[in-house]
């Protein structure tokens, strides 16, 4: 058993590791802690979206639906490697599971027994990362996800102390769940508990920031990608700030980068000043940890 790590140490945590995060606006307060506990946590759960797109898997896993409140996980796992995160306390993510199985994940047990009643809410005492794939067992799983899952799920444990018998998939958990589907979790643990017998070696940081997605700037963020943005935009002459640039997003930017989208040739709505994934990548913001 273990306290919930705090947003800070969760981030130093995955960064420690070698994964890119991406911090979604308000991740830090998104929770169901006025529905029911959060931890002593004990472990972690895999699942899959059954969604593509990382900008709306985001949104979802993050806002939730009309028959489930979000967060519905802590962290969205892109097929580029790159971990959103979205939740921060309690999660409807889990939900009702096997009891045996979460014994047997307590005492971190080699076998797990296969689940077959739902007595016990496992939202208490599993972090959750959902993995952006369409859980038809076709979709791929690129090697940058796939890296980045089992450092995630290795991060976690070495955080709290766990081996890889903490890791499992939400099918592990419940018989009402195909998840994740793709691979084996026995197969996932192994290369789990293979990053956590070698010394860590963070993986190289990206030299350009991924593209955080066109609705994180809709969101007013406050971040550090935003000064880096704004600092490359008026390196290349295309800076409408009078003091600046700074963490937050402001209206100063969004000239700013409508001025770089027209430097680059688009016009109109094209030219709004609201980021896109083209022009961004072209910008080539330096990453920012």
């Amino acid at each position: 058993m273990a306290t919930p790590l705090s947003p800070d140490a969760l981030i130093t945590a995955l960064r420690k590791e070698g994964v890119t995060v991406i911090e979604h606006p308000g991740w830090r307060t998104n929770n169901r802690n006025t529905k029911g506990s959060w931890g002593p946590v004990n472990g972690v759960v895999i699942h899959h979206t059954v969604t593509t797109g990382t900008t709306a898997s985001v949104n979802l896993c993050f806002n939730g639906h009309s028959e489930l409140p979000g967060p519905l996980c802590h962290g969205v796992i892109a097929k580029d490697g790159t971990v959103h995160l979205v939740g921060n306390g309690r999660a409807n993510h889990a939900g009702s599971g096997d009891g045996d199985v979460l014994n047997a994940v307590i005492a971190q047990s080699a076998t797990l027994p296969a689940p077959n009643q739902n007595n016990t809410d496992g939202n208490v005492h599993f972090y959750g990362f959902e993995c952006v794939n369409l859980g038809d067992g076709k979709d791929p799983w690129p090697a940058a996800q796939s890296d980045a899952m089992v450092r995630a799920a290795a991060a976690l444990c070495r955080a709290h102390g766990w081996n890889a018998h903490s890791v499992i998939g939400h099918k592990e958990w419940t018989n009402t769940k195909i998840d994740p589907r793709g691979f084996t979790m026995a197969d996932f643990r192994t290369r789990v508990a293979t990053r956590l017998g070698t010394e860590v070696t963070p993986g190289k940081p990206p030299t350009h920031q991924p593209f955080p997605g066109a609705d994180w700037f809709r969101k007013n963020p406050k971040s550090a990608i935003v000064t880096a943005m704004g600092k490359r935009l008026v390196a290349l002459g295309c800076g409408a700030y009078t003091s600046g640039p700074g963490p937050q997003w402001t209206t100063a930017d969004k000239a700013s980068y409508a001025k770089w989208q027209r430097k680059l040739g688009y016009t109109g709505t094209a030219a709004d000043g609201w980021p896109g994934a083209t022009s961004w990548a072209a910008l080539k913001v330096p990453y920012s940890s």
